[in-house]
């Protein structure tokens, strides 16, 4: 009862306060003409779009650096976290001095060095570094060969999706009969053989096209190609090398749970160190690792949001110029709040069905 009159007591002070300074409530604004640019979008947009489609725009941007930046720091900080394990001295000192040094600075100043370092420390575009053929880099980003536009990557991306599906029952199988039987299956070989070799197959069939867009130097930037822009890049270097060391902790404390019996009796079988590692260590560690792993996954998208320090424009960036723009600072925040809500919840959810898909059933 408490909880309503308070909500109500809020609610009619914000509505008063709005109709005093004669500010229009509600989201019909989302569909008036946004009138400001967005440097860099996924989808097509332009000023003459609606504030609606311009926060699209800023909910990809958020999604496309959290989702990468999620894979990118998992498969980093678990090598890490193996690495301060490992019984070569060197190894296991440097995988410390990481975890060390970048979990001991804040994150928000990782964006700044590597933001200044891309306009720094690189060269404008008439000098850029070309390390590699159709690769150039700047102080305008990365800009890249690709494909030419042809209808056959369309079907090569299609047959890549066909080729995971059937790689993954593959895998569910091969641990299902290894569980079973004990034999083991080389299904990682065989998953890779079917991700290389369907795309393949497709792209020999449509015509095998060899067409490439290439960078190419006008003016005072890059044409064609693809280009990351220097916002993106820091934002994304940032966020990785920052949560990776957290999580290279977390690996580290869930392979140390395990107790060195279980390492001795593999390795009393004649299993190798890296069999050991994948076979009996790890699956029980996840039990350890899996929580602590959520937290830190949620963190780095919530840590996106940073990106208005350094001119991305990812979701709160772009809600920030709508409600500039329009005054609809409630409905503005509560989209926000509303958005990586949203987003934390869907990655929690998925961790926790991962959690009890992989937890070890007691018998």
């Amino acid at each position: 009862m408490l909880v309503a009159f308070i909500g109500y007591y809020l609610i009619s002070n914000v509505q008063e306060n709005m109709a005093k300074q004669s500010i229009a409530s509600g989201f019909g604004f989302l569909h008036r003409e946004a009138a400001f640019e967005i440097g860099e979008k996924s989808i097509e947009y332009s000023a003459a779009d609606s504030y609606g489609r311009a926060l699209v725009v800023g909910v990809l941007n958020t999604l496309k650096v959290s989702v990468i930046g999620i894979v990118l720091t998992t498969i980093l900080g678990t090598i890490i976290g193996v690495c301060t394990l490992s019984s070569n001295w060197l190894v296991a000192k440097l995988g410390t001095i990481y975890v060390e040094v970048f979990q001991n600075i804040p994150v928000l100043l990782q964006l700044f060095f590597f933001y200044s370092l891309f306009y720094e420390a690189f060269p404008g575009p008439r000098q850029a570094l070309n390390p590699v053929g159709g690769v150039f880099i700047s102080n305008r980003g990365i800009d890249f060969m690709v494909p030419a536009h042809h209808y056959a990557w369309s079907y090569v991306k299609l047959a890549f999706v066909v080729a995971s599906v059937i790689a993954f029952f593959v895998a569910r199988w091969a641990r299902r009969r290894q569980e079973r039987t004990g034999q083991q299956f080389p299904s990682f070989w065989v998953g890779l053989g079917l991700l290389a070799g369907i795309p393949l197959l497709t792209w020999t069939v449509c015509g095998a096209p060899t067409g490439l867009d290439i960078p190419v130097l006008k003016g005072f930037n890059f044409q064609g190609g693809k280009n990351i822009s220097p916002e993106f890049s820091a934002l994304l270097f940032g966020l990785v090398l920052y949560t990776a060391s957290f999580i290279a902790q977390i690996v580290r404390a869930g392979i140390q749970s395990i107790g060195h019996g279980q390492t001795e009796a593999a390795m009393s079988i004649g299993l190798k160190s890296n069999h050991v590692l994948s076979l009996v260590i790890f699956p029980q560690a996840l039990r350890v690792i899996i929580p602590p792993l959520t937290s830190q996954l949620l963190n780095l998208t919530k840590n996106s949001s940073l990106a208005v320090a350094i001119g991305y424009p990812d979701f709160v960036q772009v809600a920030g110029t709508t409600i500039n723009q329009t005054g609809q600072a409630v409905e503005g925040v509560a989209l926000m709040m509303l958005v990586y809500l949203t987003l934390s919840l869907l990655t929690s959810a998925f961790m926790n069905w991962y959690n009890k898909k992989i937890a070890i059933i007691e018998r």
